[in-house]
């Protein structure tokens, strides 16, 4: 009973919905968040890095994995289509 409650408590003041969500913070040395902005990923990117950390932890890693490969192929049209653009200058 006292574990049960210690371990709410613990994981309200670790875990803050909007700050701090377990499925991003939970069991990690890194935050996916610190790791984007040091990495210097644009958003796209960004969104596959964090897709890909929280796969399986907050909706089904199918379903993650999906959003990360559409915001990774998002990426790869947004580059071929500046490569066409810089090779027609």
């Amino acid at each position: 009973m006292i574990d049960d409650k210690f371990e709410k408590l613990y994981n309200e003041i670790m875990y803050d919905p909007v700050k701090n969500p377990s499925h991003y913070v939970e069991g990690r040395e890194y935050e996916p968040r610190k790791v984007i902005v040091d990495w210097d990923l644009d958003f796209y990117l960004g969104n596959v890095l964090k897709y890909i950390s929280r796969a399986g932890r907050k909706n089904g890693t199918v379903e993650d994995l999906q959003k990360a490969r559409q915001y990774l192929d998002w990426e790869i049209e947004l580059r071929q289509s500046s490569e066409k653009l810089w090779k027609a200058l």
